[in-house]
C-alpha cells in the first residue's frame, strides 16, 4: 500500500480528528509514517477540515531518538510531524491507569502546541472494543481490568468455536 493510499484510508471516516501510532515500533517505520502524516494533513487541508493531530508511542526515549537519528531513517522527519510523543518501554507492572501513557515510567512530550491543553497525563482512560464477523479488537489504552476482561472474552470465544 502506498503512503497516499494509507492516508486516504485513514481519513475515510470524516469524523477522524487524529492519528495514533503504536504497537510494533513506529520509529522503525519513521520515514514512511512521516509521509503518511504529511499526505493526510494535506488531504485535510484540501478538504478544508480541521487540522489533524498525531500521537505516537515509542519504546525509545525522546533523548535516544534525538541523539542518534541517523540510526533509523526518517526519525527527524517523523518527530517533526508528531504533536505528542509518549516514550519509554511499556512495563505492565507499572500500569497505574493514569492518563494516556501505558505505564508510569513512560513520559508524555508535547512536541507542538496542537494538543497542549489536552491534559493527557491525568485524563481518564478510554478504550473501545470493536467486534465483527471473525474479528475483535481493542482501541485505546485500557485499564488492566479492561484488558483482562477482553482477553477472557477472546479466550471464551475461541473455546466456544467463535
Amino acid at each position: 500500500m502506498t503512503a497516499q493510499d494509507l492516508a486516504s484510508e485513514l481519513l475515510a471516516n470524516p469524523e477522524i480528528e487524529g492519528l495514533t501510532f503504536s504497537g510494533g515500533e513506529p520509529m522503525l517505520q519513521a520515514a514512511g509514517l512521516a509521509s503518511v502524516v504529511r499526505l493526510a494533513r494535506l488531504q485535510r487541508q484540501q478538504r478544508q477540515q480541521a487540522p489533524l493531530s498525531v500521537i505516537s508511542f515509542t519504546g525509545f526515549t525522546l533523548d535516544q531518538l534525538r541523539r542518534n537519528p541517523a540510526k533509523m531513517p526518517g526519525i527527524a522527519d517523523f518527530l517533526g510531524e508528531i504533536d505528542v510523543l509518549i516514550d519509554g518501554l511499556y512495563r505492565a507492572e507499572l500500569n497505574d491507569s493514569h492518563g494516556l501513557r501505558g505505564s508510569s515510567n513512560q513520559r508524555i512530550h508535547y512536541l507542538t502546541e496542537r494538543l497542549a491543553g489536552a491534559e493527557l497525563e491525568n485524563k481518564p482512560r478510554q478504550s473501545e472494543i470493536h467486534i465483527g464477523e471473525g474479528y475483535a479488537f481493542l482501541v485505546g489504552v485500557p485499564a488492566p481490568e479492561v484488558l483482562r476482561s477482553f482477553q477472557q472474552a477472546l479466550d471464551k470465544a475461541k473455546k466456544d468455536g467463535g
